[in-house]
């Protein structure tokens, strides 16, 4: 017979002690441990009967039949191209987001167009009255008959009226309210987090149910609960977007059944979230002309090549700190490009004040974008506006010399497209390249190089 193990657990991040702590060894909270019953195996020895474990089936590669993905449309093409396609029937996905950024907005129009489809859906929501959600629906003109919708924070009561409604998809707004009332802590908490999570996977996996959770995320960004929470799931997405701007971004950082890092972009209107088809035509309406500091560049996530705007402001101080400040991209990376500039061009960038921006408020973090910041900051710094219809792409080494990026002929297919006639890209990308017939490139190999064309007087 098992016997009972008393441990005491972290109600913040799951750490577990033999005996009670006022104070958390791993995340330093106070007063966060419960004490919690842990069953443990059954000693052998007399009057005990050893079990034996049931036998594992082994299979090779060529034993094991192929199967084909079912996947279910959203009818959403940014979100289905997120989703390399739609949602795997039986997949389990985590959907994460800044409170009022339009995850709820998202879930609700998905449940139109599967609704549509003639599928049945369960959306249970653990914050909301099933009266607010009929507000929301009918702001966004949801009708379909194939939703149902349950206010409930009981893993046992959802349980329950799933296996009654026996629902093709289901929505869990939000994971951290589920609790299960075997439990001792509270909801929300470590533990219930992860237990929770354990049974929707199953009766994902058993029942071939989709099933969508959506989860609360921290003042870092970063998804609530424990780390295991995002390894449990197939897929997970992130919903981005500044509450003042009017787009949004839709980015898959993991995916069992596709691409990652592959981007969706939505802008928010009075009826819900609306596709943007063409997002590099979307972020570059309004940019300025003829002005030092404005820079074109090409960046790209997953499979989608996107033009962005740097801008680059530089002023000179009376202080004995210069401020910088970075906006849209890694400030670390930032600060080496300005020690290149000043080691290798010259520039005496340590008694200035520096502001480096991506128009539009998108966050971009490849190493393609240093070319064009630092042709943005030489820019401003000499005061000398780059070409209107030139744009610039490349890794910038701490040598000034520039590296070889990947996907360099979709970028210039994608800044021709959109009417740019000129591009500056690292020489190494230039051996074999495939560009478009009235498109002048430049292949440089330096900092120096790509000064003088970008922003020579």
């Amino acid at each position: 017979m098992a016997k009972q193990k008393t441990v005491f657990e972290c109600d913040s991040c799951g750490y577990e002690s033999a005996k009670w702590l006022g104070r958390c060894v791993k995340c330093g909270a106070f007063n966060s441990f419960f004490e919690r019953q842990e069953a443990t195996g059954a000693r052998y020895g007399s009057g005990s009967r050893k079990e034996t474990p049931g036998s594992a089936k082994v299979y090779t590669l060529d034993n094991i039949d192929s199967m084909s993905e079912e996947r279910i449309s959203t009818q959403i093409g940014e979100l289905d191209r997120v989703l390399s396609g739609g949602i795997v029937e039986g997949s389990l996905i985590l959907v994460g987001g800044d409170p009022g950024v339009g995850k709820s907005t998202l879930i609700l129009q998905i449940c139109q167009t599967i609704g549509s489809q003639g599928k049945k859906i369960l959306y249970v929501s653990g914050e909301e009255s099933v009266g607010q959600i009929k507000l929301r629906a009918e702001r966004l003109a949801i009708t379909t008959p194939n939703l149902m919708l349950l206010s409930e924070t009981n893993m046992e009561a959802i349980l329950s009226a799933v296996s009654s409604v026996e629902p093709d998809m289901l929505i869990i707004d939000s994971i951290q309210t589920v609790y299960a009332g075997a439990l001792p802590s509270s909801p929300g908490s470590v533990t219930q987090v992860r237990e929770a999570t354990a049974h929707f996977m199953h009766l994902s996996k058993q029942k071939g149910i989709s099933t969508i959770i959506v989860g609360h995320v921290t003042k870092e960004g970063t998804i609530a609960g424990p780390k295991i929470l995002e390894h449990m799931v197939d897929t997970v997405l992130y919903f981005e977007g500044e509450k003042q701007a009017a787009y949004r971004l839709i980015r898959a950082v993991k995916n069992r059944f596709g691409q990652t890092n592959e981007i969706g972009v939505f802008e928010m209107v009075s009826e819900g979230l609306k596709e943007i088809l063409n997002p590099s035509e979307y972020m570059l309406s309004g940019r300025p002309r003829g002005v030092s500091g404005s820079v074109i560049t090409c960046a790209v996530s997953g499979s989608r090549p996107i033009l962005a705007e740097v801008q680059a402001l530089v002023t000179s101080t009376n202080f004995n700190m210069p401020r910088q400040n970075v906006s849209g991209t890694d400030y670390n990376r930032v600060a080496m490009l300005m020690a290149v500039l000043e080691k290798r061009a010259g520039m005496n960038l340590s008694r200035c004040d520096s502001y480096i921006n991506i128009a539009g408020g998108i966050k971009i973090a490849e190493p393609a974008l240093d070319a064009a910041i630092v042709a943005a900051i030489a820019s401003n710094y000499r005061n000398v506006p780059t070409a209107a219809n030139m744009a610039i792409f490349g890794e910038v080494g701490l040598a000034g010399e520039l590296r070889a990026v990947n996907m360099a002929e979709g970028r210039l297919v994608e800044s021709f497209k959109l009417g740019f006639s000129e591009c500056i890209l690292p020489k190494a990308n230039c051996k074999g390249l495939k560009k478009p017939k009235d498109m002048k490139v430049y292949g440089v190999s330096n900092l120096s190089e790509l000064l003088d064309i970008a922003c020579a007087r």
